[in-house]
């Protein structure tokens, strides 16, 4: 009978929890179909302003044009936004005791950040005086209260930043969850646990277990999510750290570096506009990693500002597709070779059949220059500074100069207005001339960074090149490497140093179109040449664009002191956002590369902030890669796991074939979580593993270690690990970044290399 009681009252505590759930999930529905309401006002008026502008482009007046181009890009945008699909678009909540004083800022929410004097009663309570709702952007009703407040906005910050320890005004913070227009769950944290606080005369509720936790338990897609509902203190106070000068952010494994720079970019966009009108750049290690994080800021409310390129698409008409082996890539990302590059691009102007002899005809004489003057010429002509390409006229000069010397008429007049003229007539006639022009072709051709890269693959020309600069054998395979077809993420920055090396001839302007509304209003023929507009000259500006206001480096230990070279020249004048971990680091010379990269953001001042928690480990998970992490770099701490699965990574040795026990294992994690599954191996095995996986469907990928930098999956699987940490100098590195993939589950397949032991354990990875 007792038992019955109890268990009457269990279910009656439990039922009161559910309805309590159902009501706050009401409340937040009711909300959540106002601000939709009042979207869908906001749509039509940006409607009706584009159809207005269009109409008042018909006047026909310069002025009108001018004016309807600017509404119509202004509306366009705006309804954009607005028309987003945003999945959670409203996702926070917090509730607020009064403030110290009652001044609102632009957002109609109040400013106070501490709580006024009596706020919290004697006995421990308090009344609600402020509740703010956080979305993806701002929005506000028709008396321009706030409906929503956008997450970058200052009054959002308590959301990411109250704790127990330091709450501020905030007594309860809300996290909802929704998809489409439905409120589907919310979960709440108490920052103020000893507070009884009244909303509305009853009191305040708390629901579910936390809002963390239920965030990192979510399963995995080959696409990242934002963080933007479950953002840490530490993460907001780097993603909202003033832009001036460097912002340095280290930070191990699953501490949401990349998450943080995503944000970041949004943030400053919001709190500055007009400052990085000249675009941001986001800078990512790989292909995969831009497609993993290139949905991240249109659902933050951003786009088109924001440009997130691969290290090996950053120079326009070429990409990278191939892999440089280890010894390649270090000679090629070397600060060495520079120096390569600079005596290749002097000497690749030879290669084209070049002339020994020039002949011209000049004042009824023959005049000519043999090879040991053109020789001294060229020399003279180098020894300019500026780009190869554009010491052309210098060079042309310097011919005429010794032409002119040759035909003996420089002491034909005494006056210097008709020495003067008489030189003038002599440039024009010899200049003009055909034989001089196909010489200057020939001798002094435009050169292309293709070209001389294509040209740098001759053994014996790279040698000569390359003299006390690399050895022998590196200048084998460096030659070797550049015959293949395609290029590598280490060529890439080669071409773009050539690109600086060569210059490029300044081209003719072409004419641009006319509007055809133009046409249309008769205003051609008052116009012969249509200014441009100011959306079509951001636009075009977009596409020209070789520097950028920010730039944010992702994954930044990984860049070699040429990449560091390529990157620099985009951000001369811009302020930088630097995210890294030394520890993980594949670049087998790190000082070289730190030396690069202060010398790439200059003078500028440095702010440095470091991300401590692992929210993408359990423990267990962390637990092991950290004993790699003592070998790859020791005394170096790793972040501090927030969870436990209680799941202990899986170790198994290879059958009779590689492919058919890493098969298995990838089937049996496919059948243990929801998300993905991602097998890591030695880059050699890139293909064969591929392989291995097929028809396994689209939740499980293969990729070589160096692919999988900045991912992460529900389960992986890292295959012989010896492989992995011997394939270059950096390799232990590499194979810490392999083992810190999974948020859920772990498995590790040793071969004979890794000499496990009767558990299946590596020999790198025992105690």
């Amino acid at each position: 009978m007792a038992a019955q009681v109890q268990q009457s009252a269990v279910g009656s505590v439990r039922d009161a929890h559910e309805s309590v759930r159902d009501r706050e999930i009401g409340v937040e529905q009711e909300h959540l179909d106002r601000v939709y309401r009042r979207l869908e006002e906001k749509i039509h008026e940006a409607e009706f302003v584009m159809n207005d502008a269009v109409k008042r482009g018909q006047v026909g007046t310069p002025g009108a044009l001018a004016e309807r181009d600017a509404q119509v890009f202004r509306a366009g945008v705006h309804l954009n936004r607005l028309n987003n699909e945003f999945e959670d678009f409203l996702f926070g909540r917090i509730d607020l005791l009064l403030g110290k004083d009652g001044k609102k800022g632009p957002d109609g929410a109040y400013t106070a950040v501490e709580p006024a004097e009596g706020a919290v009663r004697e006995d421990n309570t308090a009344d609600i005086a402020e509740t703010l709702h956080i979305g993806r952007i701002g929005v506000l009703d028709e008396d321009y209260a706030p409906l929503v407040i956008d997450w970058r906005a200052p009054a959002a910050a308590p959301f990411y930043r109250a704790t127990p320890v330091d709450p501020g005004r905030v007594v309860r913070r809300r996290v909802i969850r929704s998809k489409g227009r439905r409120v589907l769950g919310v979960e709440d944290d108490l920052m103020r646990p000893e507070l009884t606080a009244y909303l509305d005369g009853r009191e305040l509720p708390a629901i579910g277990d936390g809002a963390l936790m239920a965030a990192l338990g979510q399963a995995r897609s080959h696409t990242m999510r934002d963080i933007v509902s479950s953002i840490q203190a530490e993460q907001d106070l780097v993603i909202r750290a003033p832009a001036a000068s460097v912002t340095y952010v280290e930070g191990g494994p699953g501490t949401g570096k990349t998450a943080v720079a995503l944000h970041r970019a949004a943030y400053l966009l919001y709190q500055d506009r007009r400052r990085y009108a000249g675009g941001i750049l986001i800078v990512s290690p790989t292909p995969l990693l831009v497609a993993y994080t290139e949905g991240v800021l249109p659902s933050l409310g951003e786009e088109g500002q924001v440009a997130i390129r691969a290290i090996g698409s950053l120079v326009d008409g070429v990409e990278a597709t191939l892999y440089d082996s280890p010894a390649v890539a270090r000679a090629k990302g070397s600060h060495r070779m520079l120096k390569v590059l600079r005596k290749a691009a002097r000497g690749a102007l030879e290669l084209k059949d070049c002339p020994e002899r020039l002949r011209v005809v000049a004042f009824g004489r023959r005049l000519e220059l043999e090879a040991a003057e053109l020789d001294r010429i060229r020399r003279n002509a180098l020894g300019g500074t500026a780009p190869v390409n554009l010491l052309r006229p210098r060079a042309r000069k310097l011919l005429l100069d010794a032409l002119w010397a040759k035909s003996g008429a420089a002491g034909r007049h005494t006056d210097p207005e008709l020495a003067a003229e008489l030189r003038s007539s002599f440039d024009e006639d010899v200049s003009t001339e055909d034989s001089f022009l196909a010489f200057l072709e020939s001798w002094w051709p435009e050169l292309t960074p293709k070209g001389v890269l294509a040209a740098m693959a001759d053994d014996r020309r790279l040698g000569r090149w390359a003299r006390r600069v690399l050895n022998p054998g590196e200048v084998r395979k460096v030659a070797r490497a550049l015959k293949r077809d395609g290029y590598t993420v280490h060529d890439i920055a080669m071409l773009d140093e050539l690109q600086a090396i060569l210059g490029a001839p300044a081209r003719p302007k072409k004419k641009r179109e006319l509007d055809p509304l133009d046409l249309l209003t008769g205003l051609d023929e008052l116009m012969p040449v249509r200014e441009e507009t100011q959306r079509e000259r951001a636009e075009r500006l977009a596409q020209e664009r070789t520097e950028y206001a920010h730039v944010i480096v992702d994954e930044a230990q990984d860049l070699t002191p040429m990449q560091w070279r390529m990157v620099g020249r985009r951000g001369r004048h811009a302020t930088w956002t630097v995210v890294g971990d030394p520890a993980q680091s594949s670049w087998s010379d790190p000082d070289e590369a730190a030396e690069a990269r202060e010398e790439a953001l200059g003078t500028r001042p440095r702010r440095r902030f470091q991300l401590t928690v692992n929210y993408r480990n359990p423990a267990e998970i962390a637990e092991l890669a950290a004993r790699v992490l003592a070998l790859a770099m020791p005394g170096s701490e790793a972040p501090s796991a927030v969870r436990s699965t209680g799941v202990e990574p899986r170790f198994t040795v290879v059958g009779e074939v590689l492919g058919d026990t890493v098969r298995a294992e990838a089937e049996r994690l496919l059948g243990l979580v929801d998300g993905t599954v991602g097998v890591v191996v030695a880059m050699h095995r890139r293909e064969e593993a591929r392989r291995w996986l097929a028809g396994l469907g689209d939740r499980v990928v293969a990729l070589g270690s160096l692919e999988a930098k900045g991912l992460e999956y529900d389960a992986t699987v890292v295959v012989s690990p010896a492989e992995i940490a011997d394939e270059s100098p950096a390799g232990l590195r590499v194979l810490y970044v392999a083992l810190t993939r999974a948020t859920q589950q772990l498995t590790l397949v040793a071969g004979e290399r890794d000499e496990p032991d009767a558990a299946g354990v590596p020999d790198l990875l025992r105690d």
